[in-house]
């Protein structure tokens, strides 16, 4: 099997900053992907419609192909969002999903929820309108082991939740245990779970063993390679509770390869490719459409995509290294391993 065609995928959790990075990065999503769920914290965070309103027109605004690309808007949760943002931005269609951060755990997420208490009458309200709640999985406690952080989140915060909400959807965003996959499998529909491209490609060595590669640096952070592979089996398996969300984070490389560097890896450019280099490597290519253009728009009640994209295997694909931005350079992820499969473009002259 050397050429596939596919229904064009969607990811379901993509960061993309504002300014000169959002014009900077936004292409290398635009060019394989049909519709991406935005994740809102920036500084300040998207918190309001109004916020929202604003935001999606600077992405629109930067589109190079204004009807090829749909941003899927989301809102940012604090002890403070009002009932009526909430609302409004569901009955109005503004609204995809809602973020709930722990404060603290991960890049701009000091505005999130400490006390997850208060924002029940908010997860109340979304499980009477069926809006999905989107969870950066980690509790933030310095007691707790960095590598234990996703597991304590599952039993302390995330449980009872469900319990009181049992029929509020959730998105365990960006697994990265098999703990997490079991949880995911032992729930009912109304939980599912995003994997994304480097936590398919990398473990905890990838990251620490013969030094410290920043550009590995990612939350929740990579964990043994038993984890990675159960992550593996899960994303292949077809099981409509697993899809793509890349979580492709863009930080400058002056602010990764620092002495304190960002969280995040950048996988906008090559994601897809890689990806179906690793269904291909395990024997599951009869599932890829399912993980990476289905299973996300069924668990959020949307259509199909139309449009279809056509995957080719070859030689080796040579990805970019960087993509260029005014305040600095972003590298593109390496995944250390030969890929094969590219997406073909109309005039091939670009090999994605």
């Amino acid at each position: 099997m050397n050429i596939i065609k596919i229904k064009k995928p969607d990811d379901w959790h993509l960061h993309l900053r504002d300014g000169d990075t959002l014009r900077a990065v936004l292409p290398e999503s635009e060019r394989h992907f049909a519709r991406a769920l935005v994740m809102p914290n920036l500084i300040p965070p998207i918190t309001s419609v109004a916020q929202a309103i604003k935001y999606k027109a600077s992405i629109t605004d930067a589109l190079q192909n204004k009807r090829g690309f749909t941003p899927l808007m989301t809102l940012y949760l604090t002890e403070n969002t009002r009932l009526s943002d909430i609302q409004i931005g569901f009955e109005t269609g503004l609204i995809t999903a809602v973020k709930m951060y722990p404060a603290g755990a991960t890049t701009n997420s000091a505005s999130g929820v400490r006390n997850f208490t208060k924002v029940y009458p908010i997860l109340e309200l979304m499980e009477q309108l069926g809006l999905p709640l989107c969870v950066h999985g980690e509790v933030t406690d310095e007691e707790v082991d960095i590598f234990d952080r996703e597991a304590v989140f599952i039993e302390k915060i995330l449980d009872p939740i469900l319990n009181k909400f049992s029929k509020l959807k959730v998105v365990m965003e960006h697994i990265t245990t098999e703990s997490a996959v079991d949880y995911i499998k032992e729930s009912d529909e109304s939980l599912a779970a995003t994997i994304t491209t480097h936590h398919l490609v990398i473990n905890r060595n990838n990251l620490l063993s013969g030094g410290i590669r920043p550009h590995y640096y990612c939350l929740p952070i990579a964990k043994r390679e038993s984890h990675r592979l159960a992550l593996v089996a899960a994303a292949t398996s077809g099981s409509k509770s697993f899809f793509l969300g890349t979580d492709s984070a863009p930080h400058f490389d002056f602010a990764k390869e620092s002495a304190c560097g960002c969280a995040g890896c950048f996988t906008a450019t090559n994601s897809i490719p890689i990806i179906t280099q690793v269904f291909d490597n395990n024997n599951s290519l009869k599932n890829l459409e399912a993980f990476i253009s289905k299973n996300g728009a069924n668990f959020y009640n949307l259509k199909q995509n139309k449009a279809n994209i056509i995957l080719e295997k070859g030689a080796t694909v040579d990805f970019p290294k960087k993509v260029l931005c005014q305040q600095g350079n972003i590298t593109v992820f390496d995944p250390g391993f030969s890929v094969n499969w590219r997406v073909r473009t109309k005039t091939n002259k670009r090999i994605v």
